[in-house]
């Protein structure tokens, strides 16, 4: 009776997606993500490091809706290379590949910040079922659980300590008005507080440096409190 009343729910919709991609993916791919940002830093030393943001950025519209070429969404969104491949056998497939896209975001002063980022696919469940009539499943209820399916992952991914500090869930909803760099913009934002957090933990380890130290006086002069990284933004799910 309860697996009925919770099939006519669609409760289960989500909450499997959610399970499927960390499962399915997200433990395969993420304990890797950090070796394949550090060949790529090596072999890549022009390039500033953040190591902050050697995460994979997750997108989850709750619209559901996904570009296939983020390029396409946005054009401050440029393709540079794929990361390192990870190969492994996996359900009988032998040498099955895993990688991820590497971006460059430009931002408003033309200065480019390179991340590994790409949407969450299971989303794409759940807008095509929304299509399909025979899966009855309006655009209220698409909403509802895409909110589910962020709350779930995000749940199970702060419980894996494979994939801590691997990640960062980009959560949003996109605005009424067309706007051309709002995907860009929301990207930024993460890419910026995940910046600030390397320099405050900089920061910290200097202050504690014995042939460094500063007493709190002169620290407090020395660092403005605009430097240090603020609350990260809750979107209300």
């Amino acid at each position: 009776e309860m697996s009925e009343m919770s099939e006519r729910s669609k409760q289960n919709v989500a909450h499997g997606l959610a399970w499927s991609y960390y499962v399915g993916y997200l433990k395969i791919v993420l304990p890797r993500l950090k070796q394949s940002m550090e060949e790529f830093s090596r072999a890549n030393p022009n390039l500033p490091a953040c190591r902050k943001t050697w995460k994979l950025h997750i997108l989850v519209p709750l619209s559901c809706d996904i570009y296939d070429d983020l390029e396409k969404a946005d054009s401050n969104i440029q393709y540079v290379t794929e990361l390192t491949e990870i190969i492994l056998a996996r359900g009988g497939i032998k040498k099955r590949v895993y990688k991820h896209s590497l971006y460059a975001i430009t931002d408003e002063e033309n200065q480019l910040w390179h991340c590994a980022v790409e949407y969450a696919t299971p989303l794409q469940t759940l807008f095509a079922m929304s299509q399909e009539e025979c899966a009855a499943f309006s655009r209220e209820e698409r909403l509802e659980q895409a909110k589910l399916f962020y709350r779930t992952l995000e749940e199970i991914l702060k419980g894996s300590k494979e994939c801590a500090d691997a990640y960062r869930l980009i959560a949003y909803e996109e605005p009424e008005e067309v706007e051309t760099h709002f995907l860009s913009r929301e990207i930024l934002w993460h890419l910026r507080q995940e910046h600030l957090e390397e320099i405050a933990v900089l920061e910290r380890s200097h202050a504690h440096s014995p042939s460094t130290a500063l007493d709190s006086a002169e620290l407090n002069l020395q660092i403005s409190t605009s430097d240090l990284p603020q609350p990260l933004r809750t979107d209300g799910f």
